[in-house]
């Protein structure tokens, strides 16, 4: 019998998410490692849309040709 168990390996045990499902005290298991779960600490927080929402301005004329480009276009 085949029978799937997820949890974690962290600093030389796994922890499983739930109990094996056999019935005797002894099987044989196999360990497939799926990822690597990213330390809280590395994760980078999201970036917050409209946190300089007014404080971001173009300049009057931005959108207008360039002079120097006509020869290009």
């Amino acid at each position: 019998m085949t029978k799937a168990v997820f949890g974690i390996y962290q600093n030389g045990q796994v922890t499983l998410d739930e109990a094996l499902p056999v019935n005797s005290s002894r099987a044989k298991v196999i360990v497939t490692v799926v990822e690597e779960i990213p330390d809280e600490s590395s994760v980078k927080p999201k970036r917050q849309f409209g946190l300089l929402k007014g404080q971001i301005r173009t300049e009057e004329g931005f959108n207008d040709p360039i002079d120097d480009l006509k020869d290009y276009m």
